[in-house]
């Protein structure tokens, strides 16, 4: 493979060219140089050259973040349209995409590290899923194959390795016999920059009167094709009264719709309103998370509400306690249960906390278990001395040591 001549691809903001512009490296030699990138980002630096205050990465933390990259990507994937099996092929063979996902994360939160603080569950999903939007946004049906043969430029899209957009919902307007690949330039059509603005579908005239920019909707298009033909009366203004009933003041609609467009495609009888009494029932303040996570709304009851309740529940936990956990922490819902909650919690019963402590830290499941929870335990308990739960998890590398000598010292002078 001959070594082209550009040097944009090691940059964590990448954005990939026309196919006709040259890359700078090779597959074989990005491996190491994305490894350089990685200790860039994990370093503590006091000058411009970064040549003092330097501190090299855990190489078990590295380990933990690109755990969490992967299963961010892979849960980007099948919310495309892909199987699980398909998922997993692809993830198997992305390496160096993994990588350079990772280095993102050191560079967007360069501050953070700096001060020993670390990213949770959600902080690295918050931090990748625009990126990967905005990918697959750029790429389209070729954004797996952008994956497969990163760092160098995709091929021509491979038929078999597309990703499905997914229909909104079934009573939205269709287009009957229509493959998505021919759905979506007429549905790009619809709000072209040459249709004049009166001419516009009226469910597109209504979002812009409410303040959603006209660019931002040919972006939702662009990655479902059938919200070019929703509904006004049938979909998109009863979503919206809806919103504002829960109380979600009408300036922060247009970012909820810009972030999740499949809530247009949800059923309110079918999946929104009961999704809503389900949690009324458990006790959960609606206008608390309704405003920072209306992506709950979209979860179904069956999958994941009810399951991670029940869970909760054969601990001991009450119905009032799983209230106040998931208010404080409404990512809970989105955890795996084998592969977050069941170890993490595991875990936590070795420690010898009250199970009180999760009530009062319910972000604890969100803290990677071998990068964080662990070591910070074991320190702690090789200190000889006991922090509360959220003090152990939160606090930064260099607040946490303070802490720990704080209380040896207040525990010396008790026993003097």
């Amino acid at each position: 493979m001959e070594t082209r001549t550009s040097s944009a691809v090691l940059s964590p903001h990448l954005v990939f060219p026309p196919k006709t512009t040259a890359f700078p490296i090779t597959r074989h030699s990005f491996s190491l140089r994305a490894k350089v990138i990685y200790l860039r980002g994990k370093l503590v630096e006091s000058g411009m050259d970064g040549s003092s205050s330097l501190k090299p990465v855990s190489a078990t933390l590295l380990i933990a973040e690109k755990e969490e990259a992967k299963a961010v990507l892979t849960l980007f994937l099948k919310q495309r349209g892909l199987s699980n099996a398909a998922a997993a092929r692809t993830i198997s063979k992305s390496d160096l995409f993994l990588q350079h996902l990772v280095s993102r994360l050191h560079v967007l939160h360069k501050t953070w590290y700096m001060t020993g603080r670390e990213l949770t569950t959600m902080e690295i999903r918050e931090a990748l899923n625009p990126y990967l939007e905005a990918l697959h946004c750029q790429h389209g049906d070729a954004f797996i194959d952008m994956i497969l043969h990163f760092p160098d430029p995709p091929p021509e899209v491979k038929p078999s390795l597309q990703i499905l957009t997914p229909e909104l919902d079934p009573d939205q307007e269709k287009l009957p016999g229509l493959a998505i690949d021919s759905i979506r330039p007429r549905a790009m059509a619809r709000v072209s920059e040459t249709v004049p603005a009166e001419d516009l579908p009226p469910h597109v005239i209504y979002l812009v009167e409410l303040g959603l920019d006209l660019q931002k909707i040919r972006v939702i298009i662009r990655k479902f094709p059938s919200f070019a033909y929703c509904s006004l009366e049938g979909k998109v203004k009863p979503l919206v009264e809806f919103l504002l009933e829960l109380g979600v003041p009408k300036s922060g609609i247009p970012n909820i719709l810009y972030k999740r467009p499949q809530l247009c495609g949800l059923s309110l009888s079918n999946n929104l309103i009961p999704t809503i009494k389900y949690l009324e029932e458990l006790g959960v303040d609606k206008q608390k998370w309704s405003k920072g996570w209306p992506q709950i709304l979209t979860l179904s009851i069956e999958r994941n509400l009810r399951p991670m309740t029940e869970f909760f529940l054969e601990k001991g936990y009450s119905m009032e306690e799983i209230a106040m956990m998931i208010q404080r922490a409404p990512s809970l819902y989105t955890f795996s249960l084998s592969k977050n909650l069941l170890p993490k919690w595991e875990f936590f019963l070795s420690m010898g906390y009250p199970r009180s402590e999760l009530v009062k830290f319910s972000p604890y499941f969100g803290y990677s278990l071998e990068a964080r929870i662990k070591p910070r335990y074991a320190l702690m308990e090789l200190r000889g001395v006991r922090l509360p739960l959220n003090q152990l998890l939160s606090l930064s590398d260099v607040k946490l040591d303070k802490a720990l000598k704080a209380k040896m010292k207040k525990l010396e002078k008790s026993d003097s």
